[in-house]
């Protein structure tokens, strides 16, 4: 079996280059497929002329004789065959295999404001669905220049030879099928169209009710939502089969319009046979040649069905390929400062001109531990969001002296590890969870979060499959899995949104104190509610939620904020020294 090669596209977005990438083996389709095609009329010629020397009574060596050549050259034909489907067969996959390749990359490298308006069921459907649909078209698409293209030209070149001019009559209905097949484009094109629409909204749909079932469940809406999704899937049934029914049904139609003409061929070729002009056997192979002819007419008609259908999910596609390059893959020499240094951070999500943080300005070194808090919708994690350079933002934000801006994705990466209010866990191993596929030593980090107690009780330690197919875990140790995974990488900065929201105090003051202790390269951002370890921390951001935010340390807030001590001290039940 031959190896799939997946490499990159030049321009993943023409369709033209998924050929040119492959040229090495359409030569060899295209050489393979002149000689099959080119050579498949010889096998009714060669029956025709057993038939003739059957019925001439020729000898038996002489009938064993054309017998062989016969079965000789058929056998021929079909290996050539063998590598002609088989190198096409190749081309397919090794395409299909770049381009889910190339998808991929770019939906995985599409900006957060694109990912956002992205549903997940039509990515989804994109990924998997339209890529066969569009590969398969390709595939058609080139054996069929071969299979129906030169076989076509090969039978009527073929027919003329025998006889042109009834050749030329029979032949007239073939370009009515054609011409039907092309009236058919826009409708065929449409409907598909239709379809493919309606399927992703189903995905999208199935996937929507997966993840929001104990929702659905607990707010007695699932008998509603199982109607809704009937009815969705009953839309999705009716507009596939009038998709497929104008795609398929159609071959019929076309075959039986092209066959008009055998009424000619059965009238004028059997007066050749009855005259003697022609032999038996002529008579019998134009008969097979002119069917065979006729029948690829439909299935040329039926292509170019085909073709509208690919073309639809090219389209849909296509946009996700346009513009992806590879990205760089290295990361600049670290300048040494290792500082955090914010000015006048303005920040709004793309969806609105409505600014969630505004006027941010704060400094930070390694071993620096900045809290961040304030009332409820203040923007609080849209400030962790904003310092990640995901999203634009207005002001300067100058990591390890570089503007955030000017870092590659990549580079983003290396220095940058959040961790939000909402923990994901893949359904695999806590080892894995946390390492993301890397190899390493996870012990210091599972110290680190308090979670060597919990491991004691998993059954198979560190190997313990989580997530939706493996063990359930509580809010508390999904969060300190997660927080692992963050404290894993070495990471200069490490934003923790509401880490410990699921986690007792005590456990708590205990990552708190690792933290301080244990990560002295990296600057920590923790965002959270919960203002019991602040005094721990190096200085605070506090957030109004009007536009207005105080930094300064705890001690300092304290004295100067009233909103801060307030909070602080409702939570901790100590009262304020100026109470």
């Amino acid at each position: 079996m031959a190896k799939i090669r997946i490499s990159p596209v030049d321009q993943p977005d023409h369709i033209s280059s998924y050929w040119k990438r492959e040229w090495i083996i359409i030569a060899l389709v295209t050489f393979s497929g002149l000689l099959f095609n080119g050579a498949m009329s010889v096998g009714p010629i060669l029956q025709g002329k057993l038939i003739d020397t059957v019925a001439s009574s020729g000898t038996l060596s002489d009938i064993m004789l054309q017998a062989v050549i016969f079965v000789a050259v058929i056998l021929l034909i079909q290996i050539i065959r063998f590598f002609k489907r088989y190198y096409v067969r190749l081309f397919a996959n090794r395409t299909g295999a770049a381009m889910r390749m190339m998808l991929y990359n770019s939906i995985m490298h599409r900006s957060i404001t694109e990912l956002t308006e992205d549903r997940m069921g039509d990515l989804m459907t994109k990924a998997v669905s339209d890529v066969d649909i569009c590969v398969e078209g390709m595939r058609k698409g080139t054996t069929e220049v071969f299979d129906t293209g030169v076989l076509m030209i090969s039978y009527l070149i073929s027919l003329f030879i025998y006889d042109w001019k009834i050749t030329a009559g029979a032949c007239i209905f073939i370009p009515v099928a054609m011409w039907l097949a092309e009236h058919f484009k826009k409708v065929i094109v449409r409907n598909s169209r239709s379809a493919r629409a309606q399927y992703s909204h189903v995905a999208d749909m199935t996937y929507e009710n997966i993840r929001n079932t104990v929702l659905l469940r607990v707010n007695g809406l699932l008998g509603k939502n199982r109607r809704q999704y009937f009815k969705e899937l009953d839309d999705l049934e009716t507009r596939s089969i009038k998709a497929g029914i104008l795609e398929n049904s159609m071959q019929p139609l076309y075959n039986a319009i092209a066959l008009f003409g055998i009424v000619a061929v059965l009238f004028f070729g059997g007066s050749n046979a009855i005259n003697g002009t022609w032999t038996v056997g002529t008579f019998s192979a134009y008969i097979a040649i002119f069917t065979a002819l006729a029948v690829k007419t439909g299935k040329a008609a039926k292509l170019f069905n085909s073709f509208q259908k690919a073309k639809v999910s090219w389209q849909r596609i296509k946009p996700y390929l346009k513009g992806y390059r590879y990205k760089d893959m290295t990361d600049r020499k670290k300048s040494g400062e290792g500082r955090l240094i914010v000015l006048d951070l303005g920040f709004h999500y793309p969806d609105s001109e409505e600014p969630v943080v505004r006027n941010i300005s704060f400094e930070a070194g390694p071993g620096d531990l900045i809290g961040v808090t304030g009332p409820i919708a203040c923007g609080k994690t849209s400030l962790g969001i904003a310092l990640q350079g995901l999203y634009p933002y207005v002001g300067s934000i100058i990591l390890d002296g570089v503007e955030l801006e000017e870092f590659s994705e990549y580079e983003l990466g290396c220095r940058i590890s959040y961790l939000g209010h909402q923990p994901q866990l893949l359904s695999d191993s806590i080892y894995k969870n946390i390492t993301m596929g890397e190899d390493g030593d996870i012990s210091a980090v599972i110290h680190d979060v308090c979670f060597e107690e919990d491991l004691k009780e998993m059954p198979e330690s560190i190997n313990t499959v989580v997530g939706s197919s493996g063990v359930r875990l509580s809010g508390g140790q999904q969060a300190r899995i997660a927080l692992a995974r963050a404290l894993y990488r070495r990471s200069l900065l490490t934003i923790l949104d509401d880490p410990f929201s699921a986690v007792d105090m005590k456990t708590e003051e205990a990552i708190i104190r690792n933290l301080r202790t244990r990560h002295p390269d990296r600057i920590i951002i923790l965002i959270s509610h919960r203002l019991s370890v602040f005094p721990k921390t190096d200085s605070i951001i506090y957030l109004h939620g009007d536009g207005r935010s105080e930094y300064g340390t705890h001690a300092s807030l304290m004295v100067s904020s009233v909103s801060y001590a307030s909070i602080y001290n409702l939570q901790t039940g100590s009262v304020s020294n100026e109470t």
